[in-house]
This record gives C-alpha cells, sequence and structure tokens, in this order.
C-alpha cells in the first residue's frame, strides 16, 4: 500500500515538471531607444535627449578614449 502512494505521488510530481509556462512577449512594455533618453538631468555635457547622431558619436567618443585600454595604458 505504503509503496503503490510512493509511486502515485513521484508520477504526478514527475507530470506537474511537464507543465510549460507560456513565455510570449504578449503585453510586455517594449524598451525605448537609448538616444531618447531617460529624462533625467544627469547627461553627457552637449548630448540633447532624442538626437540619434549626438548619441552615436557620444558613444563612439566613450569608446575610443574612455574604454579603449590601449589608449589608457602606458
Amino acid at each position: 500500500m505504503m509503496k503503490k502512494a510512493l509511486i502515485i505521488a513521484s508520477a504526478a510530481l514527475l507530470l506537474t515538471a511537464c507543465g510549460e509556462v507560456d513565455q510570449s512577449m504578449a503585453g510586455a512594455k517594449q524598451d525605448a531607444a537609448a538616444f531618447n533618453g531617460t529624462g533625467k538631468a544627469y547627461v553627457e555635457p552637449g548630448w540633447k535627449a532624442g538626437d540619434k547622431a549626438s548619441w552615436e558619436s557620444k558613444l563612439k567618443a566613450r569608446g575610443q578614449y574612455g574604454q579603449n585600454e590601449y589608449n589608457r595604458v602606458n
């Protein structure tokens, strides 16, 4: 009797693990473009929110001078 109950309980546990939760993007909020800004006052001087060309030039300059290890190391 105990063995039969254990088999039924383990089968039920294994079958519940087979269920899959819906992972679609239905109803999810989509992100805005990065160059639109966040609305905060702390931004890079010379950059205007919503200006894609300015965003790209600031990002390129940051990659060349601020995050390029070859330029930072003597």
